[in-house]
């Protein structure tokens, strides 16, 4: 990319706007073209093609954990993105039991809670900052779910404090000098000091109880690594503050922008709460099924996430030369891809720009194409907490659209993401009135499940094909199917049956619809 300064490079012109900046790169480079952050070298990859390469590289040659080493003094020395990589996979795989199937479905009724504890003064009408609310329940819905009573209630402010001054230290300047001596820095370092003393307390208090907790923590101080050794406090806390921050302040943002583009849009509003008010009527039970079944608001959550993506970048860096198409990138450079860019493409988006939620639908399906929605990754290190994410996102607002409507209070241009946080949210102060419903009713509908079609049922049988690079184990096929799927505890997953009976279609299709990282698809013989 021309136009480079001495030492800084484009940092410039990046800073500004990292989105314009990566889109003027690829209108003017196409799929594939570098740029320079101070003295790093960058290859940002664009578009579906562009992606798969990206994401389907072997760690051996596009490593994570050198572009991430910006996380080290916030998840602390040797653990995760600091960890070599068979302690770091062994790291992430101690977390992967309260993402499985089994725990989610207790979540719902968690999340429910807080919405409700959170709203209960609001009385008929007020005014909010959004995206501080949703922070705020958040912080409670994921440390409560995730954490244990512990964070959620007894270190509640101190604990928001601390996550607070963890948080600002993600900043641009950590990713080339993450230790120079800035308040912000030091405040990072004093929070990530405290928290391990606050972390290290709990463990011993945990230790003399009889009954144990079945949350994130309680799995932390029981793992164990390959060779029988157990966690230490240090990484208990990094791996904790990992755990929040995988889906906290993404999840903020994007609630905040679910309900600012259902503002800016009466009429998709009223698409989604009649779909809401149909299925739940007026205190219809919110719970981890009902939730499934719900398309059009989890279409619009799509669309928000399409537009709008927490992180606006994804980085590896070239540990052995990494070829795509007709290039090169060689070794000690830096590749990255922007969901925020990608989403924005017009042979796979039409009208990108287009607030447009029947993108989704079964006769479009614009997301379809492999490594086109990258909203929360791709490949084997794709959010592994997302379907927690989605989960959480429905469960609010659930209760919160069928409580209360929600008017912009400024013009609808002011609503603006924030191109300045690591992690991209609307512009702050980001104002809405609520006004109480009073329009709600109940209804006998219910949503209908995914049915085969007759044609289908003229079919011979089908098959099932399995994306190994995809699965994490998170095993909601074997809740969905378990004569089909089998997951052991180290999360590797087994085809039960090699030609299934045609009787259980039905559940292959669920549990092919509900694989959180999409690694499974069902085919069907004979089908033309």
């Amino acid at each position: 990319m021309p136009g480079a300064l001495p030492l800084l490079g484009h940092m410039l012109q990046f800073g500004k706007n990292p989105f314009s900046y990566m889109v003027m790169l690829r209108n003017t480079l196409g799929e594939i073209g570098e740029f320079r952050m101070f003295h790093q070298k960058m290859v940002l990859m664009t578009g579906p093609e562009a992606n798969e390469a990206f994401f389907r590289a072997p760690d051996a040659q596009l490593d994570q954990s050198q572009a991430y080493k910006i996380m080290t003094p916030i998840f602390g020395k040797g653990v995760v993105f600091d960890a070599p990589p068979h302690k770091k996979d062994q790291q992430l795989k101690m977390l992967m039991p309260v993402l499985r199937d089994k725990p989610m479905r207790s979540y719902a009724q968690v999340i429910v809670k807080e919405v409700e504890q959170m709203i209960a003064n609001w009385g008929h009408t007020g005014e909010i900052d959004l995206l501080e609310f949703m922070k705020e329940l958040t912080i409670y819905t994921s440390s409560h779910c995730l954490l244990g009573d512990e964070f959620r209630y007894e270190l509640n402010e101190e604990f928001a404090q601390i996550y607070h001054d963890l948080e600002k230290g993600v900043n641009p300047l950590a990713f080339v000098f993450p230790y120079l001596p800035l308040p912000v820095f030091r405040r990072r370092d004093k929070a990530r000091v405290r928290l391990q003393e606050l972390v290290t307390g709990i463990i011993a208090k945990r230790a003399l109880k009889p009954e144990k907790s079945d949350d994130a923590f309680q799995l932390l101080i029981d793992s164990t690594y390959d060779d029988g050794s157990h966690l230490s406090a240090h990484e208990i806390t990094g791996m904790l503050i990992g755990t929040i921050f995988a889906g906290h302040h993404t999840t903020a943002g994007t609630a905040a922008w679910t309900l600012l583009e259902l503002a800016r849009r009466p009429e998709q509003l009223a698409v989604v709460l009649k779909e809401l008010d149909g299925h739940f009527g007026v205190d219809g039970e919110v719970t981890f099924q009902s939730l499934r079944e719900i398309p059009v608001l989890e279409s619009v959550i799509k669309e928000v996430l399409r537009l709008h993506p927490p992180l606006i970048f994804l980085i590896r860096k070239v540990m052995k030369d990494f070829h795509f198409k007709g290039y090169t990138v060689k070794a000690g450079k830096y590749v990255c891809t922007s969901p925020r860019v990608s989403h924005r493409i017009a042979e796979v988006f039409p009208n990108p720009e287009e607030f447009d939620i029947d993108r989704y639908s079964e006769e479009r399906q614009e997301d379809a194409k492999p490594f086109s929605w990258i909203a929360f990754g791709g490949g084997k290190h794709k959010c592994s907490g997302n379907a927690f994410a989605m989960l959480q996102l429905k469960a609010i607002f659930s209760i919160l659209l069928r409580r209360y409507t929600f008017e912009l209070i400024d013009e609808k241009d002011h609503y603006q993401d924030d191109f300045t946080q690591m992690v991209v949210q609307p512009v702050s102060p980001c104002r809405v009135r609520y006004v109480k419903r009073t329009d709600i009713f109940a209804s006998a509908d219910q949503a209908n499940m995914d049915n085969v079609s007759q044609s289908e049922t003229d079919e011979t049988g089908f098959q099932i094909q399995i994306d190994r690079e995809l699965c994490q184990g998170h095993a909601t096929c074997m809740a969905e199917a378990p004569e089909l799927f089998h997951v052991d505890d180290e999360g590797h997953l087994t085809v039960l049956q090699d030609n299934p009976a045609l009787d259980l279609l039905i559940k292959a299709r669920q549990a092919e619809k509900y694989c959180p990282t999409k690694a499974i698809i069902i085919n069907l013989k004979n089908k033309p």
